[in-house]
């Protein structure tokens, strides 16, 4: 089971389509299959055959990890083993990743064990683009929830499409969450306008008012 979100663009997991755990993740069509975080790591198998069944091949070329925590980032082990794919998270995020900490991955919260996973491209900048052969994905640094948490955004024909996954929070001190550059980051969503949002828990929003709208009341 998928959702097509628009051209290229499609929901394969989530606590509805691959295991409760799991937030909602998204997979993209830019000549190869690159996918939007990977959940728990239960729901992989399920999230690997939703995304053949919206007509990807299953072999992933990159895992952009918004944020370190474990209902994002989880099967990150099995998909990099089974597809030999580029995983990609921001330095800030990439230690709790590849050490598998179970605090910062929030691990301990949802009981489950996870593998320690490399990093194989670590972003360091504010903004970085990820060229493929059929479109270009930006990544930008949003700080806040966590210290590496990013979002991604492609331009596709039916408008700006945004992959804001945590951009509500929550925050806590185990975290690393600093709710002041979270209010700045979410500052630089608003400008970049887009016209669709696909939210890590809250599913997808259309038309620029709507987008707005879902950021400001979390401002609010």
């Amino acid at each position: 089971m998928f959702e097509k979100v628009c051209t290229g663009i499609f929901m394969v997991g989530g606590s509805e389509l691959s295991d409760p755990s799991d937030c909602m993740c998204y997979a993209l069509d830019l000549g190869e299959p690159v996918l939007i975080d990977c959940g728990c790591g239960p729901g992989w198998s399920r999230i690997k055959d939703n995304i053949s069944e919206a007509g990807l091949d299953a072999s992933i070329g990159a895992l952009v990890i918004t944020h370190a925590h474990v209902d994002h980032m989880g099967a990150a082990y099995r998909v990099r083993q089974e597809t030999a794919c580029k995983v990609i998270a921001h330095e800030l995020d990439a230690k709790a990743i590849e050490t598998a900490d179970e605090k910062r991955t929030a691990a301990d919260w949802y009981g489950i064990e996870i593998q320690p996973t490399p990093v194989d491209e670590k972003i360091t900048s504010s903004e970085h683009s990820l060229e493929f052969s059929g479109g270009k994905l930006h990544l930008l640094h949003t700080p806040g929830h966590t210290p590496g948490s990013m979002v991604a955004w492609l331009d596709t024909p039916d408008g700006r499409v945004l992959f804001g996954q945590d951009i509500h929070g929550p925050f806590s001190p185990a975290f690393g969450s600093d709710i002041s550059a979270w209010r700045e980051s979410m500052q630089r969503l608003l400008a970049l306008e887009p016209d669709i949002l696909c939210e890590g828990h809250f599913g997808i929003y259309r038309g620029k008012q709507e987008v707005a709208g879902f950021i400001e009341s979390h401002l609010r």
